[in-house]
């Protein structure tokens, strides 16, 4: 999620996500959250990391060395959100038995790839195995693409799981792993709609548009680069606000409530 639009919108945006993102770690670790999701502690740290990044190397270095770091806190990010989905399911159905919670993820996974496979669109096998350096990084950029899709998808997946099955398990409404599921499947169908928006704006280019036209499409291409920062921006306020609150049952949430009780009259 990176602004690339006008300046106001783009670096408030910048900044705003880069805050929440600050906060969201410091809920996690002041609030003893990130022992129980260390890999989702690790996600918001990794993208924090890779935002700080851009600003600072975005101009100072030459393009291909960017674009190879780039890409590969891209590919890194990926890996990361994939653990985090694991992360949350376990948690989430925590009270599966471990046969039954293999077989569903397993075939949670083979939907996704399944739609991931005819959603396309797919490069030549010739571009995939050109390992020159621009081959390279278009395919770090492919596997960042594809792999933000996958994830995107299981997110969602794994949304519909959990509200439709997690209160009989352990992630009823107002624990932290169903908050975390919803805010994961928020960003995902922002991530999954924009980019079949853009996929239909991208086939309607042709080499002879005039120039306003081309201009109109890179600015809307922008709007919605922008409005998919948005929604993960809405979703760290999510996590901020949920995360910092204890679960129901805890005994630091009873303790909350004996204590925000009124006193008796004698």
């Amino acid at each position: 999620m990176h602004p690339k639009s006008s300046f106001d919108v783009g670096h408030i945006l910048w900044t705003l996500t880069f805050a929440a993102q600050l906060v969201l770690l410091v809920v996690l670790v002041g609030r003893n959250r990130a022992r129980r999701f260390p890999w989702f502690t690790a996600g918001v740290a990794l993208l924090a990391f890779r935002l700080m990044a851009d600003v600072l190397l975005s101009g100072r270095m030459a393009n291909i060395p960017f674009r190879m770091i780039s890409g590969s806190l891209s590919d890194l990010s990926v890996v990361v959100s994939l653990l985090v989905v694991v992360e949350v399911a376990r948690r989430a159905f925590a009270g599966l038995q471990r046969s039954l919670w293999i077989v569903n993820a397993v075939g949670l996974a083979v939907l996704c790839c399944g739609i991931m496979a005819l959603w396309g669109p797919w490069p030549a096998w010739k571009m995939l195995m050109d390992f020159s350096t621009l081959g390279v990084l278009r395919l770090m950029q492919f596997l960042a693409q594809k792999g933000e899709m996958l994830v995107s998808l299981l997110s969602v997946g794994l949304g519909i799981m959990v509200v439709f099955f997690g209160r009989r398990y352990k992630a009823g409404w107002r624990t932290h792993a169903q908050q975390i599921v919803i805010g994961l499947s928020a960003v995902g169908v922002s991530f999954l709609v924009i980019y079949q928006a853009l996929q239909s704006i991208l086939r309607s280019v042709r080499p002879d548009l005039p120039r306003p036209e081309v201009d109109r499409i890179v600015a809307l291409i922008g709007k919605l680069e922008n409005a998919n920062q948005v929604v993960y921006l809405a979703a760290l306020l999510w996590w901020i606000a949920w995360l910092w609150l204890d679960e129901p049952g805890t005994q630091a949430a009873e303790a909350e409530a004996a204590n925000e009780e009124p006193l008796s009259a004698d």
